[in-house]
Formats: C-alpha cells, sequence, structure tokens
C-alpha cells in the first residue's frame, strides 16, 4: 500500500525541513523516526550559524554555507508564524580569539582572504578584542571578528520546525526502519519493523545512522558518528554578547545567561557517554577565553552525534538507485545547512533544477577533491 508520494527516514532537522517544503508543494510526506523527532543531533548542537568562522577556504561547500546563512532571517520569521515558536535567532557576530602569535598570523590570512571575497572580517589587537568583550581573557593577543556569523536556539529550531511540518499536514511515525525497499532497480518505499511502506521516493535523512540503513547505497565508512561532547553554564547576567571562540573550541552565549561550551571530536562509534576527560578540556577552553566562568554553575552537559564524512561536506541530491535522495552528512554545519538543504533537496525530489549546483555533494564525487 502507498502510504505516501514521499517517505523520509530521519526527523531530524533535516527531515523535518524537507518535509515541509514538500508539504508546502503540496506533497504527501510521511517522515519516520526511531524516537523522538529532533532528538540526535539537531538537539545536541550549539547553534552557531558560522561559515566565515568555520571555514578552511573559499569554494562550493563555503557558497552553499554562505547560500544558507543568508536564509536565516527570513526562515527563522516563516517559522515563527508557522509555529508559534521563536528560535531565538539573534545577529550577534562571532570572535575568534588568538592566544599565541601563530594563531594570529592565521588568523590576518584568514581574515584578508575573505574581505577578498567581499566578507565582512576584521583583524583585532587584543585590546580592540577586549573592547567589544570585556569579560574575555586578558592572555588573548588578538582575534578575527565576523560580524555576520550568527547563532539560534537549536533545540527551539526543531520544535519549531517540527510542528511547522505537522501543522502543514506531514505524518510522522515512529519505529525503526530495516532498510530501503527496491523493485526493479527504484527505490519504492522501506522496510519499517517488518511492515512495506511504499512511496513514490525515499529521502534518506538520518544522520550519522544514515550508512545503517539497508538498501540505501552509504556505505559503512562514508557517513560515521562523531562525537561531541558540551557544557551548559548558567550565569546570572549574560557575561558575553558574541560567540567567542578559539583553536579549542567555542562558547555561544544565550540571552537569558546560559552559556553554550564545546566540543570534542572523537570517532568512537555510537557510543555517548561524557567522559571526564571530554568535560576536563571543554572546562579548560572555557576558562581559557573567559575566566569568570570559573564561578558559573554547570548546569547540563551531554554528548551528540554529528554526522561525520571523509571530506566534512554532506552528501545531497540524488542517491544510488533512481527514487532515492540523501540529505546527510552536515558534519558540524547541520544547523546552519538547514533551510539550504530543504530547500535544494525538496527541488530534487520535485524534479525541479536546484537553485545550486549539486555537483559537490553528490554521494559519488571523487574523493580527491579538496576540502571546502
Amino acid at each position: 500500500m502507498q502510504v505516501a508520494d514521499v517517505i523520509i527516514v530521519g526527523g531530524g532537522i533535516m527531515g523535518c525541513g524537507i518535509a515541509l517544503r514538500l508539504r508546502q508543494a503540496g506533497v504527501r510526506v510521511v517522515v519516520l523516526e526511531r524516537s523522538i523527532p529532533g532528538a540526535e543531533a539537531s538537539s545536541a548542537a550549539a547553534g552557531m550559524l558560522a561559515p566565515q568562522m568555520e571555514s578552511d577556504g573559499p569554494g562550493a561547500f563555503l557558497e552553499l554555507c554562505l547560500r544558507s546563512r543568508g536564509l536565516y532571517p527570513a526562515f527563522a520569521a516563516e517559522l515563527r508564524e508557522l509555529s508559534g515558536v521563536d528560535v531565538a535567532y539573534r545577529p550577534c557576530g562571532i570572535l575568534k580569539v588568538a592566544f599565541n602569535e601563530a594563531s594570529l598570523h592565521h588568523l590576518d590570512a584568514t581574515v584578508a582572504w575573505q574581505r577578498g571575497m567581499g566578507l565582512r572580517a576584521e583583524l583585532l589587537d587584543g585590546a580592540a578584542a577586549r573592547a567589544l568583550e570585556p569579560r574575555l581573557s586578558a592572555k588573548a593577543v588578538g582575534a578575527a571578528h565576523f560580524p555576520d556569523d550568527h547563532q539560534l536556539d537549536n533545540r527551539l529550531l526543531v520544535r519549531a520546525l517540527t510542528m511547522a511540518a505537522a501543522r502543514l499536514g506531514a505524518e510522522f511515525r515512529s519505529g525503526y526502519v530495516r532498510g530501503v525497499v527496491q523493485e526493479g532497480g527504484r527505490a519504492v518505499g522501506v522496510d519499517l519493523d517488518g511492515e512495506l511502506l511504499r512511496a513514490d521516493a525515499v529521502v534518506l535523512a538520518a544522520g550519522s545512522w544514515s550508512a545503517l540503513v539497508h538498501g540505501a547505497g552509504v556505505e559503512a565508512r562514508a557517513v560515521r558518528p562523531a562525537r561531541g561532547q558540551m557544557v551548559q553554564f548558567q550565569t546570572r547576567l549574560p557575561l558575553l554578547d558574541r560567540i567567542v571562540t578559539s583553536e579549542k573550541g567555542y562558547l555561544v552565549p544565550r540571552a537569558d545567561g546560559r552559556v553554550i561550551a564545546g566540543s570534542t571530536m572523537e570517532l568512537v562509534g555510537f557510543d555517548k557517554q561524557v567522559t571526564a576527560a571530554g568535560l576536563a578540556r571543554i572546562l579548560d577552553m572555557a576558562l581559557e577565553l573567559c575566566p569568570e566562568l570559573g564561578s558559573a554553575p554547570v548546569t547540563e552537559t551531554w554528548a551528540g552525534f554529528r554526522p561525520w564524512t571523509e571530506d566534512k561536506r554532506p552528501y545531497l541530491g540524488e542517491g544510488p538507485v533512481p527514487g532515492l535522495f540523501l540529505a546527510t552528512g552536515h558534519f558540524r554545519n547541520g544547523i546552519l545547512l538547514a533551510p539550504i538543504t530543504a530547500k535544494l533537496v525538496a527541488q530534487a525530489v520535485l524534479g525541479e533544477r536546484p537553485a545550486v549546483d549539486l555537483a559537490p555533494f553528490r554521494y559519488d564525487r571523487s574523493p580527491a577533491q579538496p576540502r571546502t
């Protein structure tokens, strides 16, 4: 029995975002999630929208990230209208801090090539950085300021996307997807706990679990879980106005006084434990950046899985078999790439020409391509 036009495997921000766009196009959609929608990487992130701070250089991936960041003001307003949930989008900017001359030299080079692209970026000395963030460590010798990198509350984003998709008619089902079902060399549905659910197309948006879905053609090592441990502080008043980062990690200040600190990057399989060593690294990083956090209570610790790929880029668009589409492998940029992924994958499913060339993000792209 055909249950929908499109089945989406995965109920995180990618699955819910694609479901929203397909419902707006009049497509019948079923979203399959093994637990609570958005319970994994989508809820475990920090909510940074930081293509400039995160980038290693120009290229197709940076262009994709910049386009997605540009969609966010309208995307946040749309979600508030559809769901009633404000995702706490904040155009706060980011300071990436250097504690030695070598790091400062690297930041200087980053600012130079980004300014050459017409992006806003500025190199600050230590005094100028502390003028922007007075509680920044006195040991900081300088910082790069990226005023157009922003943040939101990713847990609110998950809630807003889920509610918006559901209110527009997307159906959500829980269960274990055993695999993608193929007939005649084409994806025709999925096996959900032994039940065949048919559809015209299947979208794989299962994050770190994508390679475990039998029949999807995603190799076991193509998408792997990268554990990221996180710490939350609570301060009476916000200590920072901007996101503050270093080579070791980041501090994301929320308007209510919370500070999200992270993160480790560990290829340890599906082990979601929070470890003493992981917490020690995060706490050391946090106190190095902002010593006043030493008196702040730790109110929460957690770990989540980022869907890691060898070249740090996602798989988007057509999959290995007709009727199968991919939206996975977003690694550290899942929150940032949610609006552009929803738009592009929905366009691919609908048979439209995607607004961005998806060749650099195909499942069969050359591993020799540069990591941009």
